[in-house]
């Protein structure tokens, strides 16, 4: 069974961050969601035993069909690609 690492903080919107242990822009959105204090749950595809990986980037792809990294997946509905942090802002409502 995949273990997706959760982060508790504040908000009620299920979050799902698909991420990379070496990518820069996942690093960059991951210390983004952590200030922010907001819960959600990630995961480091490439630390996957393959079997597992084969399982999770075929999820991801369903969301994102390029299979790029950084992916978060705003209750299964809203998607961003890339370390988009105003529009991450936007859709987990925590402008200013």
């Amino acid at each position: 069974m995949t273990q997706w690492t959760h982060v508790a903080g504040k908000g009620n919107r299920n979050l799902k961050l698909y991420a990379l242990s070496t990518c820069g822009h996942c690093k960059k959105t991951k210390e983004f969601l952590d200030e922010s204090k907001v819960s959600y749950d990630y995961i480091y595809v490439d630390l996957l035993s393959q079997d597992e990986l084969e399982k999770v980037y075929s999820e991801m792809k369903k969301y994102n069909p390029r299979g790029s990294f950084p992916t978060i997946l705003i209750e299964e509905i809203d998607v961003i690609v890339g370390a988009r942090i105003d529009e991450i802002k936007r859709l987990i409502d925590l402008n200013d």
